[in-house]
């Protein structure tokens, strides 16, 4: 696939709109529907929509070995991939995240940042790791987004399944990983810069394309029918509270 695609000006996306950081008081506010949909695993679609469950790869305790996600994030994520140029697909990384994976998660960069700014009060450290990982919570009217099933990870690969170079890696907890980060840098990039602000602008349209709403502070991260897809889509509501995958023991409970 020709790199053209990233830095013709005739074909390229516009540049991704810098957005502010959510406000956790008034988004935890938004009312929930509570929408009973299923969690379907990702690894059912075909190319060019693919997985890499990256938790579970990374050996991450309690992560899931395949990516799930509501029924109607799956069809927009299978949406999105299609309508990428030929050769492109899309990566799905995390989905759906037990309430465990979420707590991992927050205290490790908690503690990391913690060890940066020893100094930093829980007020200044609470702020931080809220940038990249949010607050774990089962609450039915403040669950974190990943648990609802509506939040995404996702990149960009090549034909050969090989994942491109977006400027940052996943979960990287740098200034650079915001979405708007190489649009702020005006013209004083080089070329993988630019490269890289190019696919970035190729994620953002594509999946903005399908409904989904992007996080600022990671170009990966995507939301669909959860709290922060709410807040900033301009919703009244969200459709998605916490989720949990079905077992044949909680079916069983049901059905008898």
């Amino acid at each position: 696939m020709s790199e053209t695609v990233f830095t013709s000006a005739s074909v390229e996306p516009p540049p991704i709109p810098s957005r502010p950081e959510p406000d956790w008081a008034t988004l935890n506010c938004i009312p929930i529907l509570a929408e009973d949909a299923p969690l379907v695993p990702v690894s059912l679609a075909p190319a060019p929509l693919k997985t890499f469950p990256v938790y579970a790869k990374q050996g991450l305790p309690g992560a899931v070995t395949d990516c799930y996600v509501r029924e109607a994030v799956y069809r927009r994520l299978l949406a999105a991939a299609r309508s990428l140029p030929e050769g492109l697909g899309l990566v799905v990384l995390d989905g759906w995240r037990p309430w465990r994976v979420q707590q991992y998660l927050f205290d490790t960069l908690f503690e990391a940042i913690r060890s940066r700014h020893p100094d930093a009060d829980d007020d200044v450290l609470l702020a931080r790791t809220r940038e990249f990982v949010s607050v774990p919570s089962t609450d039915s009217n403040a669950p974190s987004p990943h648990l609802t099933g509506g939040a995404v990870d996702v990149t960009l690969c090549d034909a050969d399944g090989l994942m491109l170079d977006m400027g940052t890696l996943f979960d990287e907890a740098v200034p650079a990983s915001h979405s708007d980060y190489f649009e702020r840098q005006g013209d004083d990039l080089d070329e993988r810069q630019r490269l890289a602000r190019g696919r970035r602008r190729l994620l953002h349209h594509v999946m903005r394309e399908q409904g989904f709403t992007n996080l600022p502070s990671e170009w990966w991260h995507f939301d669909f029918g959860d709290q922060l897809w709410a807040l900033y889509g301009g919703h009244a509501q969200a459709l998605y509270g916490p989720a949990e995958l079905e077992t044949i023991e909680s079916r069983w409970r049901r059905q008898l």
